[in-house]
C-alpha cells in the first residue's frame, strides 16, 4: 500500500511543479499561444495522483498487490506515463521557446500512450481477478 500512496504524493509534486514550470515559462518568454505545457500538469495530476489514490482504495477492498501482475500493472503503468509526459514536457517546451519540434517526439509520444495502455489493460484483468466471486 505503501507503494501506491507513495506514487500518488509523487504524480502530485510533480503535477503541482509542472504547473509552476509551465506558468514560469510561458511569462518569461511572453507565451500566450498553446502548448502542451498547459496540459502536463492536469495529466500528472488526474493519470498520476488521482488515478493511484483510487487504485489505494480498490488495495483496500481487494488486495490487488497479492497478485503478480500488479507489479507488472504499475510499473508498465509508469513507464507509459513517464514517457508521455516527458514528451509532451519536451514539445512543450520547444513549442513555447518557438523552437522546431520533431515528428519523433510525437512518435515516442505515442509509444507512451500505448504502454500506457498496456499497464490498464493489466491493471483491469488484475482487479477482474481480485474481485470475490468474478470467473
Amino acid at each position: 500500500m505503501k507503494k501506491i500512496y507513495y506514487a500518488a504524493h509523487t504524480y502530485m509534486i510533480l503535477g503541482v511543479i509542472s504547473g509552476l514550470y509551465y506558468r514560469e515559462l510561458t511569462k518569461l518568454n511572453d507565451f500566450t499561444g498553446d502548448s502542451q505545457l498547459g496540459v502536463v500538469h492536469t495529466h500528472l495530476l488526474a493519470l498520476g495522483m488521482l488515478f493511484y489514490l483510487v487504485v489505494l482504495a480498490l488495495e483496500k477492498l481487494f488486495t490487488l498487490s497479492a497478485s503478480r501482475l500488479f507489479n507488472w500493472s504499475f510499473w508498465v503503468y509508469n513507464a507509459g506515463l513517464g514517457l508521455t509526459v516527458l514528451m509532451m514536457l519536451i514539445h512543450g517546451t520547444q513549442t513555447v521557446l518557438g523552437a522546431e519540434t520533431s515528428a519523433a517526439i510525437s512518435g515516442i509520444a505515442g509509444l507512451g500512450h500505448i504502454v500506457l495502455t498496456v499497464g490498464l489493460i493489466l491493471f483491469f484483468i488484475n482487479l477482474g481477478k481480485r474481485i470475490p466471486g468474478k470467473n
